[in-house]
């Protein structure tokens, strides 16, 4: 316990009260500091007892020196109390659901968004003791994403929205309304947003063109905007290296143009997204990246690199991904001071973790020792299963069937609405109709919804739909409905690879191959994790996260949607590449295109390919960096 206690470095205890630059969510006063109070940073915490050194995380880093080990600064329990979140229980093709995203703003406050309890806690992590300040979202926003900025709460609900709050700045319960005098967002908050995924999408025509399929051979600067804490608005370009293993993040000052620093990251195998972060007070840039290996017999990981103010590289925090059992948007939080917040829930309650750091050299090329090595029995590639399909499959046809799912368009009837509440699934976590359904009683919706333990075809859902039946199921308390329509994960995915019978979770690995390397991901694959999630996957976007499509309940609140995340997000919580047996391997998808106005799922919504495929990336271009609002892809 000795040497434990000696290796470890402890996480920085440096906090200044720094002042509010807004006050529409101004917390209680804090109170005075005991003595002997455990703080979060690098240097030593004065109150260390054997509970702390139970739940340290000990890593020996290649350079020799030892990680720091996390620290819950704040937890909440399943409830609906100020000190308590929602979380919906997980089955079996259910996962978790609970709260998305957290997001540190100018006075070092965090910002949780309770997705289920349709709110947004507000608190302290230096007092974790302190009241919790609750937001109260309109009952007919449902975000998956929050952005504090400048005194505005933004948060991402299909696209970026930004409430405006009623009430007391220091009541313990506020409102939040939308407002049309709220100012829209600019390219700084659409780039934060954008850091984990939350991005307006590409349309259908684009996605499904021949030369969009994946990463382009060609890596042009990316810009982001970043609206920092010690530097004021700054962009960052990031370019990839040629060996697809290292980065460059130039960073200058918005208005001057006056370079900051030069950042040159490096990783073991092969890079994934490369997001700076934050600017601290002290002058210290953080940037989000990951090592994605080419073989699974390596685990994916995710990091926060630390540079010093002259941009030399100083610090690592692993992300401890694989502890959570829910997958969460935004899981990564900087406060002004520099300190690193991860998001991670478990099975009954959600925890707020300061994440301990390891010193590395200058030039040390990143990777996480604190992640072990899977022996070969654990790593085996599973071989060709029995093959389920009458006929041979396309990966068009699969494409194309995951977006009739996504673009139906319906009218939700009284009848397929249903009462409130439902009598069969009552209770705190126990309602039925999916969150994107609420409210929208004899509107056009948009997708199909999810059911848990539903199935069947795109004309199946129309015909019961048509039919009265009560559209989408959530609660997963009993056992799966027969009087609902809908699809569940794997079924949405059953549905696309054109099976007539629901392979679960579960089953889907006896008719499936894994793949060795998660870059060779192909349109119509597909990311599972038994007896949880599946996602079909779409393509690599050009800032090298994974586009997919889902039937979720967190993600997609409730419905067949697309989504983007960053990849180790998922690999490292237990997702498995796949390849459906029956699936013919082409490379990539004929350009198809469709409208967004009508049903995918209709006839007469595909359009005619176009005759001529769409520029390859720098052809006819100038070679200025592609600015990424994060709006769109160019």
């Amino acid at each position: 316990m000795k040497a434990l206690a000696k290796s470890m470095s402890r996480l920085r205890s440096r906090y200044t009260d720094v002042p509010l630059a807004w006050g529409q969510f101004a917390a209680p006063p804090h109170p005075p500091r005991q003595t002997g109070e455990r703080r979060v940073g690098a240097r030593p915490i004065i109150a260390f007892g054997a509970a702390a050194l139970a739940g340290a995380i000990l890593t020996i880093a290649a350079d020799g020196s030892a990680a720091a080990d996390n620290t819950v600064v704040k937890r909440f329990s399943s409830g609906t109390t100020h000190n308590s979140v929602g979380i919906v229980d997980a089955a079996e093709d259910a996962p978790q659901d609970g709260p998305q995203a957290i997001y540190a703003a100018d006075d070092g406050g965090l910002y949780l968004l309770d997705q289920v309890n349709g709110r947004i806690l507000r608190f302290d992590a230096r007092t974790p003791g302190a009241p919790v300040q609750s937001l109260e979202l309109p009952e007919y926003m449902r975000p998956t994403d929050i952005v504090v900025r400048r005194g505005s709460v933004y948060v991402w609900d299909g696209a970026p929205r930004a409430p405006s709050p009623t009430g007391r700045d220091d009541a313990p319960v506020r409102g939040l309304t939308q407002t049309r005098s709220t100012e829209p967002p600019d390219d700084f908050t659409l780039s934060a947003f954008a850091q984990m995924g939350s991005q307006p999408l590409d349309s259908p025509a684009d996605l499904l063109g021949e030369r969009t399929r994946a990463i382009p051979a060609t890596r042009k600067p990316a810009r982001q905007f970043i609206a920092s804490r010690g530097r004021g608005s700054i962009t960052a370009d990031v370019t990839i290296g040629d060996k697809l293993d290292s980065a460059q993040v130039e960073v200058r000052e918005q208005a001057s143009n006056t370079e900051i620093a030069k950042l040159r990251l490096r990783v073991r195998d092969r890079i994934g997204v490369v997001e700076f972060l934050e600017i601290d007070n002290s002058g210290r840039m953080f940037v989000l990246t990951e090592n994605i290996p080419n073989s699974s017999k390596r685990a994916a990981a995710a990091f926060v690199v630390r540079f010093s103010p002259q941009g030399v590289q100083e610090s690592i925090y692993d992300i401890p991904l694989q502890e959570s059992v829910a997958l969460s948007r935004r899981f990564i939080a900087i406060s002004p001071d520099g300190d690193v917040y991860f998001l991670r829930s478990r099975k009954s309650e959600v925890d707020v973790v300061g994440v301990g750091s390891r010193n590395v050299r200058s030039t040390a090329v990143i990777d996480n020792p604190s992640i072990p090595r899977l022996a070969d029995k654990e790593t085996r590639i599973a071989g060709n299963g029995p093959v389920a399909a009458v006929r041979p499959l396309t990966r068009q046809q699969v494409v194309q069937t995951a977006f009739g799912f996504e673009g139906l368009q319906w009218r939700l009837a009284p009848a397929n609405y249903g009462p409130d509440p439902d009598t069969m699934c009552t209770g705190f976590n126990r309602i039925r109709r999916p969150g994107y359904l609420s409210g929208k009683l004899n509107q056009e919706v948009r997708g199909v919804p999810y059911c848990w333990g539903c199935h069947g075809s795109l004309n199946q859902f129309r015909i019961r739909i048509a039919n009265g039946t009560l559209a989408g199921n959530v609660c997963t308390h009993n056992d799966p409905r027969t009087d609902v329509a809908g699809v569940d994960c794997s079924a949405f995915v059953s549905a696309a690879w054109g099976l007539a019978n629901h392979f679960t979770t579960a089953a889907i690995p006896a008719i499936t191959t894994e793949l060795a390397n998660a870059w060779d991901l192909q349109p119509g694959d597909a990311l599972n994790k038994a007896g949880t999630h599946v996602m079909l996957f779409l393509r690599f976007t050009p800032d090298r996260k994974v586009e997919v499509m889902e039937s979720s309940t967190g993600g997609c609140n409730g419905r067949v949607c697309r989504n983007v995340y960053p990849l180790a997000s998922l690999l490292a919580r237990g997702f498995k590449p796949v390849r459906f047996n029956a699936l013919q391997d082409q490379t990539v998808v004929a350009a198809a295109a469709f409208n967004d106005d009508k049903s995918a799922g209709n006839k007469g919504a595909l359009h005619s390919p176009p005759a001529r495929p769409p520029a390859q990336a720098g052809e006819g271009e100038r070679a200025e960096p592609r600015v990424r609002h994060h709006k769109k892809h160019r």
